[in-house]
Order: C-alpha cells, then sequence, then structure tokens
C-alpha cells in the first residue's frame, strides 16, 4: 500500500497531476468541490495514472480540505510524471 500527499486544485479547466516530491503530488481536477464531485473526480484521475481500479485509491484524510492523504492498494512504484 502506498501513501501519498495530494494538494488539490479543484474547477480547473481540465485535469493534470504533477508530482512535486516523493510521495506529493499537486492535482488540478476538472470538477467543482461540492456534493464531493472533486473528491470522486480525483480518485478517478489517481487510479487511472497509478494504473488500478478505483475502489483501490481511497481518501483517508483531509476530504473535506485542498490537502489531502490518499491510500493506494496495489501500486508499488509510483509512476513517472514529466
Amino acid at each position: 500500500m502506498t501513501r501519498i500527499s495530494v494538494a488539490v486544485i479543484p474547477n480547473s479547466k481540465s485535469a493534470l497531476i504533477s508530482k512535486i516530491g516523493d510521495t506529493e503530488y499537486r492535482v488540478k481536477v476538472d470538477a467543482k468541490a461540492v456534493g464531493g464531485k472533486a473528491n470522486e473526480r480525483l480518485v478517478e484521475i489517481l487510479a487511472d495514472h497509478f494504473s488500478v481500479r478505483k475502489s483501490s485509491v481511497r481518501i483517508v484524510k483531509g476530504a473535506l480540505g485542498r490537502n489531502k492523504t490518499v491510500e493506494i492498494s496495489g501500486a508499488l512504484v509510483p509512476p513517472s510524471v514529466p
């Protein structure tokens, strides 16, 4: 299981992941932070990025804020981000 820190920028024009540290990411989410939509989209983006199922991505801390801790099961080595 991999734990990463994620800084989320909701309501962006497009979805984009930027790696800013060994286990730190900045994710632009193309959904508004209303009714959990941005969190749902974040899970989809991270699942696609790490090539795992959405059920393997879990927000463990910070669900109501922009800075989150996310656990990803099944992802052994995070892929490199350009």
